[in-house]
């Protein structure tokens, strides 16, 4: 589940963009009755518990588990974020770091060395002097926590005027301010500081982390047994990967020396026992009301499925003849977003999931009238929908028309970019030197590719907007006044246009009402768009900024309501969220609660050896031993993206796992927390070890981790 390839972020409406980073400061009591989440409550919000206000009461109550501030502290101490897009923890006292193969990957490549190839081969340190430094590598320890809410707030209230943009620029000059003065402060000085938002504005804290620089690589698998199954087994359960690297932090050119770790437990986990994930899970967004989330079941998440679809199959056609590494793994990551977004649309259309969300609100919505709230807050559903309401209408010319290379290529997004220059350049001269550097000549890498992406374009709007809109018309309509098709235009289009010419360009760039005045096609559809685009646009990034302002309300009216028992919404901040090791039904049969190497091998087996089951020569003839050793486990604990690599730890505060993926029946956690069926996949501990001993023969780190020289018998399960 490698959620850094989710490419949402640059494709999506942009005005539904949410609120930023921060955190939250919740007070000591909360709700004491939360709803059955069967029937839709307060917990379908999640479980994703901030470290600002650990859940000690909670774990009592659940799990009959005292958990005092010690244990919390050294928790949050031995967990780590892995640069900016993974989580991580130590495992041992000389800074051996634990993350996830495809956490991994892009730092393993980059220490490759002239005629090797990591992915094929692995990589293993058999000595401290082999262990490789990753350049820009870092990995961040939250140590210091400060609740900031009161004076962000306070900000934003006595903003210069009442309007959401003022509101939203004092939050920023807020957050600005807070660093400056925290960056001067004893126990902060040299810190990493982060304003983090939680419950989408109702609490903010400043968080500082002490960053570690010198990181190198100490174990990395064969890409075959860290992404193995490939994209047909990601999101799948049972599983059969070892999705597991270990760096190791250097402190003053030596290895760190820490007391905060997790120490590998290979025992095993048991049907039912309480088991905890630490990471920093990075975007959910449950608490959108059902007003929010009809428009991304109906519009939002449709379209951007067809456009990953058009662009993923576009870039496999184009594959067959080129064959290259680079495209197969952009095409990967569309797969990879594919099944995610899928995943969430079959939650969206699943009406019991959005009847649990519409039982919640009208709880939430009684509650807050209950606690005499302010009668403009109550109605604050009320203008989110309404705001909705009006996204609706712009949502096809802010979606489709949208100046961006993959939504249109790079030759249209290009001509949207000079017919904005010549509007610039007519309305304001002064500024001619400044709005010229937007005239970047396109960068394309395949003609072939840039012609089957204006294919998929010219497809969708077509499928959108209909025949008898302008720009469609314009586009489709041939000279002899019959329509083509979506590929005969893009054809035409890209023979007859001269935007690949830098004399034309450079023409574009330097006579004003160059492009206005051109016939050439491209410019002539985006003197259709462009005016289109740039008026939903507007008016989007006003509603966006009203939605922000809203959500910041109504995570305020949330936390008034319920305090800390319920936890905000992920914000790739350090989280502590509990589960169970449990089994769920799926596909007519029951899930077991472990997998075995033996799995893997019959996996193997049944496929001929072939990719994306097929083994390196080492797995090839293992020992009878490895056969029965865990490999991956299974627990009810809720993650996200942003919690690749996050140590799975038992009461003790022993790693017993490590956290890479989820089910398909996880995918509607973006929305909406339902443990019935919502499944963790970690790499079990002692499989990691058994792996380590019997195939890689890595004694090194086995004594390191394990805590003894020679280790006798790793992953044995308890039953």
């Amino acid at each position: 589940m490698n959620f850094r390839s989710i490419l949402l972020a640059s494709l999506s409406l942009v005005l539904l963009a949410g609120s930023a980073s921060a955190q939250t400061t919740p007070s000591s009591t909360g709700a004491a009755n939360l709803t059955d989440t069967t029937k839709g409550g307060p917990l379908d919000l999640g479980k994703m518990w901030t470290f600002d206000n650990p859940p000690s009461s909670y774990f009592q109550k659940t799990y009959k588990f005292t958990a005092d501030e010690k244990w919390f502290d050294e928790a949050r101490l031995a967990s780590l974020r892995f640069a900016d897009y993974c989580s991580a923890s130590f495992v041992s006292a000389n800074g051996l770091v634990m993350t996830n193969h495809h956490c991994a990957r892009e730092s393993g490549t980059g220490v490759t060395r002239k005629g090797e190839d990591l992915n094929a081969t692995g990589f293993f340190a058999k000595t401290p002097a082999e262990e490789r430094k990753v350049d820009g590598l870092f990995v961040d320890q939250l140590v210091k926590i400060e609740d900031i809410t009161k004076r962000v707030q306070d900000a934003m209230s006595s903003a210069s005027s009442t309007t959401d943009a003022s509101q939203l620029q004092a939050r920023e000059q807020a957050f600005a301010a807070v660093k400056q003065d925290y960056g001067t402060k004893d126990g902060w000085k040299g810190l990493e500081l982060q304003t983090i938002t939680f419950y989408n504005g109702g609490r903010y804290a400043l968080y500082g982390f002490k960053r570690y620089t010198d990181v190198r690589l100490v174990f990395m698998p064969e890409l075959q047994l860290g992404f193995f199954g490939g994209d047909y087994d990601n999101f799948t359960y049972p599983r059969y990967a070892l999705d597991c690297s270990f760096f190791r932090v250097y402190d003053g050119g030596k290895p760190l020396k820490t007391t905060h770790f997790f120490k590998f437990n290979t025992t095993g986990v048991r049907d039912g026992e309480p088991i905890f994930v630490i990471g920093n899970p990075g975007h959910t967004e449950r608490l959108k009301t059902v007003a929010e989330l009809e428009f991304d079941r109906d519009l939002q998440t449709p379209a951007t499925i067809q456009l990953l679809r058009n662009r993923s199959d576009a870039l496999q056609a184009y594959n067959v003849t080129a064959k290259s590494d680079s495209v197969l793994n952009e095409i990967f990551s569309y797969e990879n977003s594919l099944k995610a977004y899928g995943g969430q649309l079959v939650g969206l259309r699943d009406a019991s999931l959005l009847v649990r969300k519409s039982v919640f609100e009208n709880q939430f919505k009684a509650a807050a009238k209950a606690k005499n709230l302010p009668a403009d807050q109550l109605k604050t559903w009320d203008d989110i929908a309404a705001n909705t309401t009006q996204l609706r209408s712009l949502f096809k010319d802010v979606n489709y028309l949208a100046p961006n290379e993959r939504i249109m290529g790079e030759l249209l997004t290009f001509a949207n970019v000079a017919t904005q220059f010549s509007e610039l350049l007519a309305s304001r001269p002064q500024d001619a030197e400044r709005a010229r550097s937007l005239m970047v000549p396109p960068n394309i890498k395949s003609m072939v590719l840039e012609e089957a992406y204006l294919a998929a374009h010219l497809t969708e709007v077509q499928a959108a907007l209909g025949n008898n809109d302008p720009y469609v018309k314009a586009a489709l309509t041939g000279a002899d006044g019959k329509m083509r098709t979506p590929k005969e235009t893009a054809a035409y289009l890209m023979k007859n246009t001269k935007l690949t010419d830098p004399a034309f360009i450079n023409e574009l760039a330097t006579r004003p009402g160059a492009a206005a005045a051109s016939n050439d096609p491209m410019l002539a559809l985006a003197r259709i768009s462009y005016p289109r685009y740039g008026v939903a646009a507007r008016q989007a990034r006003q509603i966006s900024q009203k939605q922000e302002v809203l959500r910041g309300q109504l995570g305020r009216m949330l936390y008034d309501v319920y305090g800390t028992a319920v936890p905000p919404d992920a914000t790739f901040s350090l989280r502590i969220n509990d589960g169970v090791v449990q089994s769920y039904n799926y596909n007519g049969t029951k899930a077991p609660i472990l997998t075995t190497f033996a799995g893997l091998y019959d996996r193997n087996y049944s496929f001929d050896n072939k990719s994306p089951w097929d083994l390196p020569a080492r797995w090839k003839n293992p020992p009878m031993a490895l056969l029965k050793e865990p490999m991956c486990f299974i627990s009810t604990n809720d993650i996200i993206g942003g919690n690749s690599g996050s140590p799975m730890i038992n009461k003790n505060l022993e790693a017993v796992g490590l956290a890479f993926d989820g089910n398909m029946e996880s995918l509607p956690g973006e929305f909406i927390f339902v443990p019935d069926l919502n499944r963790t996949i970690s790499v079990h501990t002692g499989g990691i070890i058994a792996a380590m001993r019997y195939i890689y023969k890595a004694d090194r780190l086995v004594s390191e981790l394990t805590g003894t020289p020679t280790p006798t018998k790793p992953g044995s399960t308890k039953k």
